[in-house]
């Protein structure tokens, strides 16, 4: 029987109000996954990005719900989602840790996370969410750090 993993979503930031990095830096708000108690932002805090979701545009906001919620598949990834992004801009294009993400009844799947583009395995996972739940945590990311307007 597979372990069914818990997840939340908490409103986090980059850096908390005391910390000396954030000078200079871009203090990114944005909705963390909490997998079982645990930040998977400070699980994967060593590569300096940011979760994708609760941040961003309207449209980019709701793409990224849809790709998590398996509505939509990435234009070139398939099924596999940018899951932590660029702090700065959430572009693809500066790097990205992804996860692939499939549903198997009601149990959700995230495994095989990269670090992109460099297709660089990262060892955590694999985690198993009941749809419910998830659907619920993944749909509650929307404007986490507010809406910025589309360009």
């Amino acid at each position: 029987m597979k372990n069914i993993n818990h997840l939340q979503t908490n409103p986090s930031s980059r850096y908390n109000d005391s910390d000396p990095e954030q000078d200079g830096n871009k203090n990114t708000k944005f909705a963390d996954l909490i997998i079982d108690g645990s930040s998977l932002y400070q699980m994967l805090k060593k590569y300096d990005m940011v979760p994708s979701l609760g941040w961003g545009s309207e449209g980019y906001q709701r793409q990224m719900i849809d790709y998590f919620l398996l509505k939509q598949t990435h234009p070139y990834l398939y099924y596999r989602y940018p899951i932590l992004v660029c702090p700065w801009c959430g572009d693809e294009e500066c790097g990205f840790i992804s996860v692939f993400i499939e549903r198997e009844g009601d149990l959700v799947i995230w495994q095989d996370f990269k670090l992109e583009p460099d297709n660089k395995r990262i060892h955590i996972g694999p985690f198993y969410f009941k749809w419910v739940e998830y659907e619920s945590a993944i749909n509650n990311t929307y404007g986490t750090a507010g809406v910025q307007k589309d360009s």
